[in-house]
């Protein structure tokens, strides 16, 4: 799209200099002589960039710059001006204008001036899009929720998002504590900053140290080098602790100090090293049970449980069931290439009858494996594999749902390889996905072989 520019400077011939040498570089030009003529196009026409002279009759160049800047924040404003006026100019840039010329100056000047100016407007623009497009991915907007339940969690996420304090989410696992810190993030306004995510059950509690606070070189063992821990990469913005109720004591007393303090200390080091991060944890535990009975620090507790929000599990929001599989149909359509467009009224009310036992991950789970398995455009109760439809017995029946599912689908896909001859396309093809989605199940259930031993 051809940016668009305004001008407007009093003398005629002054302007209409300017006008030819921007058009010259391929820019849509419009030129005004009368402040107020020039104000009136822009309250009605949008444009990309205004350059106006400082000193003029009626309406001055910082009038302009303020009625523009308050029809249209976004649009970059040059300002042109007298050596006698560089300070007035200055002041200009304070509230808002991109930058100044002095005259006399020279037209490649002009031209890298604007430039400059264009580049920060569609910088700017793309900011504002992706920002859009972050929130409606990840911010509260973007979360499921049909139910009463869940409305009134997302409610509470977004009061919390506006402030920086710590929230503490709990609920039982898989029922999305993630999303609602992400969500809070995204919703933020440390949106343009990271997010970042430590599982801290997955770490030992030596290593969960080194991991949050960073290193020294020489602080054990292996340290070759000084390492920032996730506090200060995640300066400015959100820190997320999953799983904080499986800390031990000693290592709650240090986070409590960085909480307090707002500073961490580098294994191994001296120095105090100031952090701006918005902590959010989360837990299945009941944190409050566990500080009675001596396992969980108190102060620690009320520290992370500024703002507490807790997630119902799926049985209890029932209503979100279906548009939950919905949104999970549609988006895994696209991942896996799959053909599968709705799923059969069996479908539907076993979804809603279902306890959900591992929530919200394993609804996620059953609708994926059911499209990895179904053989036509509609989604039956058989391609779920659910052990209620489909008799277990032995050590199928012993299994969880999960497992269950996992194996069944690594059985199917080995029974059209081996119907295939080993012929991945061809096996691809009669499971209804393509290759690259073969491929990636292949890996994830552990049968690469299967080519080699059923060709």
């Amino acid at each position: 799209m051809t940016p668009r520019l305004v001008l407007l400077d009093d003398e005629p011939r002054m302007v209409e200099s300017m006008a030819m040498v921007l058009r010259r570089q391929g820019w849509a030009v419009t030129a005004f002589t009368v402040a107020a003529e020039a104000l009136d196009h822009l309250a009605r026409e949008p444009c990309d960039l205004l350059v106006t002279d400082l000193r003029m009759p009626g309406p001055d160049g910082l009038e302009v710059l303020r009625r523009s800047k308050a029809a249209a924040p976004e649009v970059p404003v040059v300002l042109v001006t007298a050596h006698a006026t560089v300070d007035t100019a200055i002041e200009a840039m304070r509230r808002g204008a991109f930058d100044y010329l002095t005259k006399p100056f020279d037209n490649e000047d002009l031209v890298a001036t604007v430039r400059r100016a264009l580049e920060l407007s569609r910088l700017e623009r793309e900011n504002r899009h992706l920002r859009a497009r972050v929130r409606e991915r990840w911010g509260v907007d973007g979360v499921v929720a049909a139910s009463e339940e869940m409305r009134a969690v997302l409610e509470l996420a977004r009061r919390a998002a506006r402030s920086a304090s710590t929230v503490l989410i709990t609920g039982e696992s898989g029922t999305g504590k993630e999303l609602v810190a992400r969500a809070i993030h995204y919703q933020s306004p440390r949106v343009g900053q990271p997010f970042v995510a430590v599982n801290c059950k997955a770490l030992a509690e030596s290593v969960l140290e080194s991991e949050l606070f960073g290193h020294e070189r020489g602080a054990f063992t292996g340290a070759d080098r000084a390492r920032r821990g996730l506090f200060e990469q995640a300066h400015g913005g959100t820190l997320f602790l999953d799983e904080i109720g499986e800390v031990g004591a000693d290592f709650q007393g240090k986070l409590l100090r960085v909480l307090e303090q707002r500073t961490v200390r580098r294994v191994g080091g001296d120095a105090e090293i100031p952090v701006d991060v918005r902590l959010v944890a989360a837990t299945n535990r009941q944190l409050r049970a566990e500080v009675e009975r001596g396992a969980f620090r108190e102060d620690l507790y009320y520290r992370l449980a500024v703002v507490r929000i807790h997630l119902p599990p799926l049985r209890e929001r029932r209503d979100d069931v279906i548009p939950l599989a919905r949104r999970f149909l549609e988006r895994l359509r696209a991942e896996l290439g799959s053909a599968v467009r709705e799923w059969s009224p069996q479908v539907e009310e076993w979804l809603l009858r279902h306890d959900w036992p591992g929530n919200v991950r394993e609804l996620e789970n059953t609708i994926e494996r059911g499209m990895v398995l179904a053989q036509g455009e509609r989604l039956e109760l058989d391609d779920l594999l659910e052990p209620e439809a489909e008799a277990a017995s032995g050590e199928d029946a012993a299994l969880g749902l999960n497992e269950f599912l996992q194996r069944a689908a690594a059985e199917r896909i080995r029974e059209e390889l081996a119907r295939a001859g080993g012929v991945r396309v061809d096996a691809a093809r009669r499971l209804g996905i393509d290759r690259v989605t073969l491929y990636r199940l292949i890996k994830r259930y552990g049968i690469e072989d299967q080519k080699t031993a059923t060709s």
